[in-house]
């Protein structure tokens, strides 16, 4: 059983987490001799109809030592074949894991077959002689466009490791506005239960829509340089949850404020409350660094003939958050946007989903400036977006919009129409009730969004969206689970009829 959540310094601290945790196993203080390499952490990432992203980090330990996983420098190959035993494969050349790149390597694998299970290893070691093998993986490339074919996925936000061990008020011993208290069943050292839950669906693929990590939390233990960053991404990949289920699951990811800097953060060099560090330029980096994603991080794949998934990058491209709203306030930038409704226009799937890390129908807290929903935050762009989409007939061709951040589940429909699903936090920990449509604390005061769903009670869970074939016709389905797996909600769209 691995590790869980260990602060740096403090010997108070070390013993409230031992008091807290002692079913799970004491970490060794020991360095590994030279030679041992750990289990390498394997990731397959972007996977496409012809082709994924695979990545392996090399390690010194399997157990974390003063809280982050060593990596073991080396060199490595990936091997990839369509048989569990390998007796075909293709290999990729051999890669050094440096320290300057976090022992990581990468390898983008194409020419692949459409709708096709893979299996996929290393070979590592010190030298590249080396006769070393690491465990086996698995993914399955999309169906492609011609292809009516059953495809589920499912989306989380808000893995927050630190308040999952600690509590929504890291262990300050008073009440929490947000998230229930640590999680201390006996399995704690196995991660998320969540994960678990997911796992069990066996989804086709996975969608880390930002939050990922939270640089920012606890306020006592921030990360603010490229080691301590680094450490946040190794211990969320250090958890046998984690590690079982990417075993099996390739996944897309997408970063938001606290993976990118701090909360709401945008690209200025400094902020008032939380200072300089980490920089833009670090949190871009290190965050295309840790996992197998492309340099350019909007983007769009055709899952097959009935499904269509646009993921916007909603950090990189951002004016400044305290720039009054107007017409030259941008969250996604030119570029962007330009990208977006032209492939939007360009796309000839029955459904067509917008995944982005922050919400555009809400509604959200009235106090925040962060995103689509927000008066003074990028409000007139999202209003804008929404009537160009309007007009341009997409409440006709099954469009939906699916967002993370928030700390709640929710479906909800926009004045103009439109719909969105919020996927919730990943843990209980992390967890609150949202804003109601009406409440004048949210940024929906009239009442004029309606919400079919929003969480009863605070609760981590994830979104599943299914894209099945009753009666021989498309059907796109929407289930909001717990923590726990438990079905909440579920509902379902069918193929729109032009008229």
């Amino acid at each position: 059983m691995k590790m869980t959540y260990l602060l740096r310094s403090s010997t108070f601290f070390f013993l409230m987490s031992f008091l807290l945790f002692q079913a799970c196993d004491k970490p060794t203080t020991e360095e590994p001799e030279d030679s041992y390499f750990g289990l390498p952490t394997l990731l397959a990432g972007e996977p496409q109809v012809d082709a994924i992203l695979l990545q392996a980090r090399l390690v010194a330990s399997d157990t974390l030592i003063d809280n982050d996983l060593p990596g073991r420098e080396g060199f490595a190959r990936f091997e990839l074949s369509t048989d569990a035993d390998f007796k075909q494969s293709k290999q990729s050349s051999w890669m050094p894991a440096r320290p300057e790149n976090d022992y990581i390597i990468k390898w983008e694998a194409d020419s692949l077959e459409p709708n096709q299970r893979y299996y996929y290893k290393i070979a590592y070691g010190s030298k590249e002689e080396v006769t070393t093998y690491s465990h086996t993986q698995t993914f399955k490339t999309l169906p492609g466009k011609e292809k009516e074919e059953l495809v589920s996925f499912v989306m989380v936000t808000g893995s927050h490791y630190e308040r999952f061990y600690m509590g929504g008020n890291f262990g300050k011993g008073k009440p929490s506005s947000q998230g229930a208290g640590p999680y201390t069943e006996a399995d704690a050292g196995l991660g998320f239960p969540n994960l678990e839950a997911i796992e069990s669906k066996m989804p086709d693929f996975y969608i880390g829509n930002g939050d990922n990590v939270y640089y920012d939390h606890p306020g006592f233990d921030k990360a603010t340089k490229l080691p301590e960053m680094r450490a946040k991404w190794h211990r969320l990949f250090n958890m046998d949850r984690m590690t079982s289920l990417m075993g099996s699951v390739p996944a897309y990811w997408m970063k938001d404020d606290h993976d990118h800097r701090f909360d709401d953060s945008d690209t200025l060099p400094s902020s008032k409350k939380h200072g300089n560090d980490p920089s833009h330029e670090l949190g871009v980096n290190t965050f295309i660094e840790q996992v197998p994603v492309p340099s350019k991080t909007y983007r769009t794949h055709r899952i097959s003939k009935d499904l269509q998934i646009w993921m916007a990058e909603g950090r990189d491209f951002r004016s400044p958050n305290n720039m009054e709203d107007g017409p030259e306030k941008t969250m996604w930038g030119k570029e962007q946007m330009a990208w977006l409704k032209n492939s939007l226009l360009e796309s000839d799937a029955t459904f067509k989903l917008l995944v982005t890390p922050t919400p555009m129908v809400g509604p959200d807290d009235k106090r925040k400036t962060d995103n689509h929903t927000n008066p003074g935050g990028f409000k007139v762009e999202g209003d804008a977006f929404f009537d160009w989409l309007k007009a341009n007939g997409f409440l006709q061709k099954n469009f939906y919009i699916l967002c993370g951040d928030r700390h709640w589940q929710y479906h909800s429909t926009h004045p103009s129409g439109f719909e969105e699903f919020s996927c919730g936090s990943q843990v209980d920990q992390n967890s609150r009730l949202g804003k109601l449509p009406g409440d004048e604390n949210s940024t929906d005061p009239e009442g004029l969004i309606q919400q079919p769903y929003t969480s009863k009670e605070p609760s981590g869970g994830f979104l599943m969206v299914k894209l099945g074939y009753p009666n021989d016709r498309p059907v796109l389905r929407f289930e909001f689970f717990d923590e726990k797996g438990n079905l909440l909600y579920e509902t379902e769209k069918v193929k729109i009829r032009a008229h």
